[in-house]
């Protein structure tokens, strides 16, 4: 009787969960596979939060990843001309509202350094007509290649306290830039700041029959129940992150990509994150009312 017990807790697997973990803790040869499957293991049992679940995750993807999987694009790179003055370059940088901008002379691939905003700031305090050349201001730019990894990189932020790089490409050329943020959101998810807007409280809205605005942040479960779909909460938490996933760039506003039969087309984005999407469903596939939850 105890040994049928006994196999009937190990499950499909033929190991319990403490067995795992104790195999772990013995240093015995483990490959990620089984690593995330502890760790799922862990949080289906109550023993982590669905959150640190995600973050654990998140720390072994980061080893995985290169920097051209995570880099701003050059297309999508916010720069400023060297030449400009003060007075030209304040609504750029007012309207960003991003804290370090690449200074360029002439195109993207010559970039002279980089500008802190906050370095500025006793320049736009003085109210003078005459400034120093916008070159007296500017931080030396960290150059990286796309294919640094992304931990090593996370390192290298941390050691030499820089918090932005500009990536390049075989050829020398400017490919696009990276920042800590970046990676940070890698592990913990996304980071909102005082600066990111929050344009709708309501996750999925109905605007015309088989079409919805969706807010990327929308958690995985919500939708599947909400639409009916079968996205896999394993390969990300969000919709948002299975859409990325599956243009495996990060998209501008407009691009659309069908996913499993269902439409995305983003309809807001920035330099870092998708924050909405619209969803077109096929036209015999529409939310039953009796299904649909309160978003």
């Amino acid at each position: 009787m105890s040994d049928e017990n006994s196999q009937s807790s190990q499950g499909s697997s033929g190991k319990t969960w403490l067995d795992k973990i104790t195999q772990m803790l013995q240093g015995e040869p483990q490959n990620k596979e089984q690593l995330v499957e502890v760790i799922i293991d862990a949080e289906e049992r109550d023993l982590i939060d669905p959150e640190t679940k995600d973050m654990m995750k998140g720390v072994l993807g980061v080893s995985e990843l290169k920097v051209r999987d995570i880099m701003i694009p050059r297309s999508q790179m916010i720069t400023l001309d060297v030449e400009q003055s003060i007075a030209e370059l304040l609504p750029v940088m007012v309207e960003s509202s991003h804290s370090r901008f690449p200074v360029v002379c002439e195109d993207k691939d010559h970039v002279e350094g980089i500008l802190l905003a906050k370095d500025l700031l006793p320049l736009i305090l003085k109210n003078q007509e005459e400034h120093p050349p916008l070159r007296d201001y500017l931080r030396p730019a960290v150059v990286v290649p796309e294919s640094k990894r992304v931990d090593t990189l996370l390192n290298e932020f941390r050691q030499q306290r820089y918090h932005m790089a500009i990536v390049i490409d075989e050829y020398g050329g400017v490919s696009g830039l990276v920042t800590i943020e970046d990676i940070l959101e890698i592990i913990v998810g996304e980071i909102e700041d005082e600066h990111d807007d929050e344009e709708e409280t309501q996750d999925i809205r109905q605007v015309a029959k088989h079409v919805y605005l969706v807010q990327a942040l929308t958690p995985l479960d919500v939708f599947n129940q909400y639409f009916g779909s079968y996205f896999d909460t394993d390969e990300a938490g969000t919709i948002g992150g299975i859409i990325l996933h599956a243009f495996g760039h990060m998209p501008s506003r407009g691009e659309t990509i069908e996913v499993e039969g269902i439409q995305f087309k983003i309809t807001n984005a920035d330099s870092r994150r998708i924050l909405q999407v619209q969803v077109t469903l096929p036209k015999n596939d529409e939310p039953n009312e009796d299904d649909t939850i309160e978003t």
